[in-house]
């Protein structure tokens, strides 16, 4: 029966390095997390902005140097 015990402790070790591996991810992942919450910019002023969200300035489909005839 030693091969028995063998085996046990193979899965023992094997899921002890899933778990390992697994606490690893975790602490990359909260490395790479930003803090401050949200990953989209900041607007300070929200009364520079149109009914859509849009900055007041900016005026879609105008680019810039073309005539509009």
């Amino acid at each position: 029966m030693p091969t028995r015990s063998r085996t046990t402790f193979k899965k023992r070790q094997k899921e002890m390095a899933r778990q390992e591996k697994q606490r690893d991810k975790q602490a990359k992942r909260l490395e790479r997390k930003p803090e401050g919450g949200g990953g989209g910019p900041e607007i300070a002023d929200r009364s520079t902005l149109d009914e859509f969200g849009l900055p007041l300035d900016v005026i879609p489909g105008a680019a810039e140097g073309q005539d509009h005839e």
